[in-house]
């Protein structure tokens, strides 16, 4: 559909999911092969992920309450200590192998499905080809941001975890005020953890269509948010919430069930295709939430700029520049 360039940045919660519905609708072809490609790998390995850790650690607790009823020094002590040692061993390189491909993985998709609009905005013509060639080159200057993302992310945790250790220190003995102090410290933290993470999933479009990325990505994306605020927290809410309603399904209906091999693979494969969704949507809005931003600071992209930008992928990187503004129309 057509849309003025100024009328963009008037786009509420629902505009910007009812943008995402017609995108995907308008050019189901590129999406479908999208999906197929990337997204419902990478929700397969988030799933199974989840499957696989209840699994080891299902196991892990079952040797340690044996090993607490087990008298110490004695053989059967000695070996199932042993094994425990391999399990934590195995448990803690299943955890680091899987964060490793599923960052790459997403971070893949994210450059995919951000290359992808940002050329239907510009009516540049796209393919599965085109997209999957220039994908390597995007997740380069991708992978930095989402770096700088942990860094700062563990930053927090422990800024976090000293101020939760002081608190316990200082109010322990006085139940009423650590009560208090423990239900305002998990309310903040989780605030300052979705602020971080909406910041984010901003930058990484940011690294994708501008010469920014890194920590110049993050201060971009922290700009872009000023006055939209309300509106990306309600979006990535919402997401974040059917993301989580998904995997709670899972883990009873599938992880935790007792039910016939058949049922359980029935609802995982819904799950499957339930999470597939929820990521791809998740991906499509964030990257509607960053031309909404651009509007309304009224940095908006020319698009003969944008589209040289997109069309430097397929040969030499060219940046954005963010002198490159005022684009007249975007055509979906």
């Amino acid at each position: 559909m057509d849309r003025e360039q100024e009328e963009i940045q008037f786009l509420g919660f629902f505009g910007i999911l009812k943008e995402s519905f017609n995108i995907v609708s308008s050019w189901r072809k590129i999406f479908t092969q999208i999906t197929l490609s990337l997204i419902i790998p990478l929700s397969f390995i988030y799933l199974a992920h989840v499957q696989i850790s209840e699994i080891l650690f299902t196991d892990i607790m079952h040797n340690e309450y044996i090993l607490d009823g087990t008298p110490e020094g004695t053989s059967s002590y000695d070996r199932i200590s042993n094994m425990l040692s391999s399990e934590w061993t195995a448990f803690l390189l299943f955890k680091i192998g899987y964060f490793i491909f599923f960052s790459i993985l997403a971070l893949l998709s994210t450059s995919a499905v951000v290359y992808t609009i940002a050329c239907i905005y510009t009516a540049k013509e796209i393919t599965l080809k085109k997209v999957m060639s220039v994908v390597p080159k995007v997740w380069k200057r991708l992978m930095f941001t989402f770096m700088w993302n942990f860094i700062i992310i563990f930053a927090y945790n422990i800024v976090s975890l000293l101020v939760l250790i002081l608190g316990i220190f200082v109010l322990g003995l006085i139940p009423v005020l650590l009560i208090v102090f423990l239900v305002l410290f998990l309310f903040v933290y989780l605030i300052g953890f979705f602020y971080i993470t909406v910041i984010w999933h901003l930058a990484a479009v940011v690294s994708v269509l501008e010469e920014s990325y890194g920590l110049n990505a993050m201060a971009k994306s922290q700009a872009l948010i000023k006055g939209k605020m309300g509106v990306c927290v309600a979006v990535f809410f919402v997401v974040g919430l059917c993301f989580v309603g998904v995997q709670m399904m899972f883990e009873i209906l599938v992880v935790l069930a007792d039910d016939g091999l058949g049922k359980r693979t029935g609802f995982g494969v819904l799950s499957l295709v339930l999470m597939s969704i929820v990521m791809l949507f998740g991906l499509i809005t964030q990257t509607i939430i960053y031309f909404v931003c651009k509007s309304y600071h009224h940095e908006n992209i020319d698009k003969s700029s944008l589209a040289d930008h997109l069309g430097g992928y397929l040969g030499e990187y060219v940046p954005l520049k963010s002198k490159d503004v005022q684009l007249e129309q975007f055509e979906v």
